[in-house]
């Protein structure tokens, strides 16, 4: 069975967005693949060397991971820094990457403009750390944002550049997954084409039913129309796409005939829209509480999901080491 691999780092809540662009997908993955999904702690480390509470943010996520759906029967969850082969096949990396190809990386030069204080050797040698948590499982396949391509990219030549050096087909070249098909990207409340936890424009699957309404009906609008069935402005536009995944059919044809006849109300559009989205998701809040509130069951899921990882990984270690001339 083919592997999939993703990783999210410990900041943040999940969103709305999350949920429909990838967390539906990874319900269906799960079904259809060998999936490890891991909480990239060490990564976190290149932009916030003091991150604080990783511990309970990693307990955090975990509890919205198995409260989408995720099946810890079925697949992998666990902790990056649990699962310590990692690092050894990111020294072996390292070892084989160039300094040049590293330095060139945009995700490199966009963090060392951000933080010019800060440009440390995790930071340049992200792409190998990224590359080892991929090719320690031998991934096929890798669910990337547009964003990490270049970093995808960098993986398939280091695994290449691996089997070439030591004349072996160890390494499997990871493909970056799309959910092209079954994503649906879901905008922020601000008028922009994503909503985003950098962007501040995001609905929490933990947020509460009053801190929704509060939300939606701050939501950035416009005058209205002024021709029967005018194409949509973005903003308003943003508004309909999450009626049309949260509501009932008749509802969001409800308000799209009255955008069409000049007739809406975009007050009564907002308050129906905060109401289907709290009922939408206080069923998965109330299972995020739940799951947060036992931090025992929550150590377990991951300390079974290391355990999966490690048994993937000493594997693929084995394998690394034997291939190079070391003792396994």
């Amino acid at each position: 069975m083919e592997i999939v691999l993703s990783g999210i780092r410990p900041t943040g809540h999940l969103h709305l967005g999350n949920y429909f662009g990838a967390m539906k997908s990874f319900l269906q993955l799960q079904e259809e693949y060998a999936c490890f999904f891991f909480i990239a702690d060490w990564h976190s480390l290149t932009t916030h060397p003091r991150p604080g509470n990783i511990v309970g943010s990693v307990r955090e996520i975990i509890a919205e991971y198995l409260a989408c759906g995720l099946d810890p029967e079925k697949v992998a969850i666990y902790v990056q820094s649990d699962v310590k082969e990692v690092l050894e096949l990111y020294l072996y990396l390292n070892m084989n990457a160039y300094l040049g190809e590293l330095e060139r990386t945009t995700t490199f030069k966009e963090k060392a403009r951000q933080q010019p204080d800060n440009v440390n050797a995790g930071l340049l040698t992200y792409p190998t750390l990224m590359a080892a948590d991929i090719l320690l499982h031998r991934a096929r396949k890798v669910p990337v944002g547009k964003d990490q391509e270049q970093n995808m990219e960098m993986a398939r030549r280091f695994a290449r550049r691996f089997n070439t050096t030591y004349e072996c087909e160890l390494f499997p070249e990871p493909e970056s997954f799309t959910f092209s098909r079954s994503a649906i990207k879901i905008p922020g409340l601000d008028g922009s084409g994503k909503m985003g936890k950098s962007e501040g424009n995001a609905l929490y699957l933990v947020d509460d039913a009053t801190t929704i309404r509060k939300k939606v009906m701050k939501a950035v609008t416009d005058n209205g129309p002024t021709e029967p069935n005018s194409t949509k402005p973005e903003v308003i536009q943003n508004l309909f796409t999450i009626l049309e995944v949260v509501s009932a059919p008749e509802v969001y044809d409800h308000f799209n005939e009255q955008y069409n006849r000049c007739a809406i109300r975009y007050g009564d559009l907002k308050k129906q829209l905060a109401e289907d989205i709290v009922a939408f998701c206080t069923p998965i809040r109330e299972r995020i509480l739940e799951y947060a509130s036992d931090a025992t069951r929550i150590d377990k899921v991951a300390a079974q999901g290391a355990d999966k990882a490690r048994e993937s990984a000493s594997r693929t270690l084995r394998e690394v080491r034997r291939t190079i001339g070391f003792r396994s």
